[in-house]
């Protein structure tokens, strides 16, 4: 299940506009409301009385709210009270944000900064800057996001308006999160926003940036960091309606860890909470993975009983999503059970839902194609307005003559609009493969330098990783194996290794013969590198240790794996001209190679440079000063795994 940024975001971002339950505001309020609009001793208290009431129908009848709104800005407008237009034009884009109509929630925002801009109040500026990050965010335009939120910031820093500081970090993270290769500048982000939320004592925002911190590393596997950060979320979010979010989640790690009983225990916590909330959408999601668990433990019957409630409650509520989850533990509950004439009426729903699911997806994206041609339509407009009226009159006359020749015209039209997009369909299709190739080459961020300026400019590091591995029994192999058997399991353990040091957030540099390199710490830096690395060996070892097994059994030759690692100073960049490539020179890559070399098969060998970054974390086992070929005696260490 994805993160739920988008509920937690505007939860944070519109709670300034929208004071606590005045959606659900009873009839004595509403009364009380249209009393003070009549009773309002000035015009500008008129304006706020009918601000408020605007918010008071905001949920039940958007329509109303509007309509009080406008109010609110003709009257402002009237007495030229510039706070007055401001609030008028932010409350209608919550209006319409609301009704789901997101231009018009961009139009009115965006005059309401304006204004605000032109008054001095930078505050709310900030406010709406965030909101309008958040639409972006929504219908997948991250980019604009980005720039929002990262307007959003600045001015908040400038304010020391530690709150908004909070809720641009944890958007910004959120932003980065879409992509494995920046999920370390989520972490960045949330991790600058954890202290602050603490220190303001914010309960909703600890929540939100530690639930997600734990979310981004229970993606990742690494269970323990991911446990830590859950429970944190659970002790902030308390009796918030998130609850059920971090406990499922919490639940989900021990399910992980083979712990069955505290994971029912957690998932059993976030049914009771939610159907306590009567919120529908996690009911599905508790039952779904109370089901899943008791699953995994052998509780089939408890599983097929939950699964078939959470099938009925996301049937109710056509939550597609959770009821492919549910068909999905259906099918294979009846197998388990040997009912399978059921099983297969469950895969064939099944089937059905994800084509359901895929064509969703479909509109999804061309909703938010349509979203961002809406928005150029519409600049395009305003552009128009500034022009002299000389270019107004042509226009007339130009639409006076489309008008005439309405059914040829909006034929011709037609056939363009085919056109048009029939061609930025498929441009759009070889960009995305030339782009897909091209990060299959270069990491992330030098390839987008690289299409941006058409060059990579080198950079330096001061504390990079670096790992190399090589096969031994490799020769032997290549004598018995053929050519095409032999190239098959290189890759088969080559594949393996990128799936792991990419779950660790690392860079693969390249392959030379049976030798595999990669690097952290870069394009990107960060602190975690070093420890990054030795889990990712780690797990590298452990691949080649059960492959070695299984190949043993099948009477099959096999490799075995030295691997060093070091820590240090490099420079990276791309060279060549055509068959380009991203690499990184200096002596931190010679010593690494040199650790590999001098290392013992089935052993994490590491430098001592390395070894004072990771002891606090990792046991391991001095081998004292190891003679290393142009290097002299060098201070090496084993790493014999994790500190419990």
């Amino acid at each position: 299940m994805a993160l739920r940024f988008p509920a937690l975001l505007i939860a944070m971002l519109l709670a300034i506009l929208v004071r606590p339950g005045s959606a659900l505001a009873e009839k004595n309020e509403l009364d009380s409301l249209k009393k003070s609009v009549a009773r309002a001793r000035s015009d500008t208290s008129k304006v706020y009385a009918f601000l408020e009431l605007s918010k008071a129908y905001l949920a039940d009848n958007p329509t109303e709210s509007i309509r009080l709104a406008n109010e609110a800005l003709r009257l402002s407008s009237t007495l030229k009270f510039p706070r007055g237009i401001a609030l008028a034009e932010k409350g209608l884009g919550l209006s319409y944000y609301n009704k789901g109509d997101y231009l018009l929630t961009l139009e009115h925002w965006n005059r309401s900064i304006e204004v605000f801009d032109s008054i001095g109040d930078q505050q709310s500026v900030a406010n709406i800057l965030g909101n309008l990050g958040s639409v972006y965010y929504q219908q997948g335009d991250d980019a604009n996001a980005l720039e929002h939120d990262l307007r959003a910031m600045k001015i908040a820093e400038t304010l020391n308006d530690t709150l908004r500081i909070v809720t641009s970090c944890i958007n910004i993270g959120a932003v980065y999160f879409h992509k494995k290769a920046t999920h370390n500048k989520s972490l960045d982000f949330w991790y600058k926003a954890l202290p602050l939320s603490i220190l303001i004592d914010d309960k909703d925002a600890i929540g939100t940036v530690t639930v997600n911190i734990g979310e981004l590393f229970l993606e990742q596997g690494l269970l323990d960091s991911a446990l830590f950060y859950f429970k944190k979320s659970i002790e902030a979010f308390d009796n918030s309606p998130n609850l059920p979010y971090a406990l499922i989640n919490t639940g989900k790690v021990f399910a992980q860890r083979g712990e069955f009983n505290k994971a029912l225990d957690y998932q059993k916590r976030a049914l009771d909470f939610a159907m306590k909330l009567d919120s529908k959408s996690d009911i599905t999601i508790a039952l779904v993975n109370l089901a899943n668990t008791q699953f995994e433990s052998g509780d089939v019957v408890s599983a097929l009983a939950n699964f078939q409630k959470a099938e009925k409650v996301a049937t109710e509520t056509g939550a597609n999503y959770e009821l492919k989850e549910s068909y999905q533990g259906l099918a294979k509950t009846y197998a388990r059970l040997t009912d399978y004439k059921r099983a297969f009426q469950y895969q064939e729903l099944l089937i059905g839902i994800k084509d359901t699911l895929f064509n969703l997806d479909i509109e999804k994206k061309l909703g938010t194609l349509q979203f961002t041609f809406d928005i150029e339509k519409k600049e395009s407009q305003i552009n128009l307005l500034t022009k002299d009226q000389e270019i107004k009159a042509q226009e007339i006359k130009r639409q006076k003559l489309v008008r005439n020749g309405f059914i040829g015209g909006f034929a011709v039209v037609l056939l363009f609009a085919g056109v048009f997009f029939s061609q930025r369909n498929r441009i759009s299709k070889e960009k995305k493969r030339s782009d897909e190739l091209l990060l299959n080459i270069l990491p992330e961020e030098t390839a987008e330098e690289l299409k941006a300026t058409g060059s990579a400019k080198a950079k330096s590091f001061e504390s990079v990783t670096v790992m190399f591995t090589d096969f031994k029994n490799f020769t032997q192999a290549s004598e018995i194996l053929t050519a095409e058997e032999l190239v098959a399991e290189i890759n088969r353990c080559y594949s393996a290794f990128d799936s792991i040091i990419t779950k660790y957030g690392l860079e693969k540099i390249k392959t030379i013969g049976d030798s595999y390199m990669c690097a952290g710490g870069l394009p990107v830096s960060n602190s975690t590198h070093p420890l990054d690395m030795v889990n990712a060996s780690l797990e590298i070892l452990s691949f080649i240790e059960e492959n070695k097994k299984k190949r043993k059994e099948a009477g099959l030759p096999y490799f075995e794996l030295r691997l060093g690692i070091h820590t240090g100073p490099v420079v990276a960049g791309v060279v060549g001209s055509k068959k380009f490539a991203y690499d990184i020179w200096g002596d931190t890559v010679n010593t690494a190679s040199r650790m590999e070399s001098s290392g013992e098969v089935g052993k994490v060998n590491i430098s001592e440079s390395t070894y004072n970054l990771i002891q606090e974390k990792f046991v391991c086992t001095s081998r004292g000063h190891i003679q290393a070929k142009n290097k002299g005696e060098i201070a090496m260490y084993f790493v014999d795994g994790a500190k419990v």
